[in-house]
């Protein structure tokens, strides 16, 4: 029963995401959200500070690629020698890997310019949507996923919870105040990402229900 909810469940969160994402591309594609950017990062922007500055890259950086590399291969050998769960470990593989071919695609479909006023970083390619938000999204989202059922007590899941959405969030606003991508370029990372994260989980669910449904004329005969 349990796996079912998480099944219907992931395919909910996959429907809703991709219809999130498409309202905000078609947005885009009007130029129907300019006033709602720029009304964000005047916010943003407006309270730059050398010190805020310092962090902000650092927050980039944590989700740059080589960064979520260091982090991947962490969270591998956290999952294979401590938790032995091999399965879930194509279930992680599979969301870090597609994760940035689906936003090179994305990218090369919707050919969004950068931002290209107040710069703090200089950086090439197209704006959406933005890759270290849907990065950011994946990586954190499957943790959160995976280490959810593995930890005990309720402060602990709290406490991954909080980490996970501060780290996505501050990630993702970094790329704002530092002027290289738009507040949708964001969010639309963000439901991108979901929508990839909720099918991930929704074959993974799949996969284990068979498995539970293929065991359990096993254990009646006994």
């Amino acid at each position: 029963m349990k796996l079912k909810f998480q099944f219907t469940l992931a395919f909910m969160l996959s429907v809703l995401s991709l219809i999130c994402f498409s309202g905000i591309a078609i947005l885009i594609s009007g130029s129907k959200i300019v006033a709602f950017d720029n009304y964000i990062i005047s916010f943003i922007q407006g309270v730059e500070s050398p010190g805020l500055t310092v962090i902000m890259k650092c927050f980039t950086f944590i989700g740059s690629t080589p960064s979520v590399t260091v982090i991947s291969l962490f969270s591998l050998f956290f999952l294979y020698k401590v938790l032995k769960h091999r399965t879930e470990l194509i279930l992680f593989i599979s969301i870090i890997v597609g994760s940035p071919i689906l936003n090179e695609l994305l990218k090369l479909i919707f050919h969004r310019a950068r931002p290209d006023f107040h710069r703090l970083i200089e950086i090439n390619g197209y704006s959406f949507p933005s890759g270290h938000a849907m990065s950011a999204f994946a990586v954190y989202g499957v943790l959160s996923f995976l280490l959810w059922r593995h930890i005990p007590t309720r402060w602990g899941r709290t406490l991954l919870i909080v980490i996970s959405i501060t780290m996505i969030l501050a990630i993702g606003i970094s790329r704002i105040y530092l002027g290289v991508h738009y507040p949708s370029d964001v969010i639309g990372g963000y439901f991108a990402s979901g929508c990839w994260l909720a099918i991930a989980i929704w074959f993974y669910q799949r996969y284990q229900e068979k498995k539970f449904e293929q065991k359990r004329p096993t254990q009646s005969k006994k």
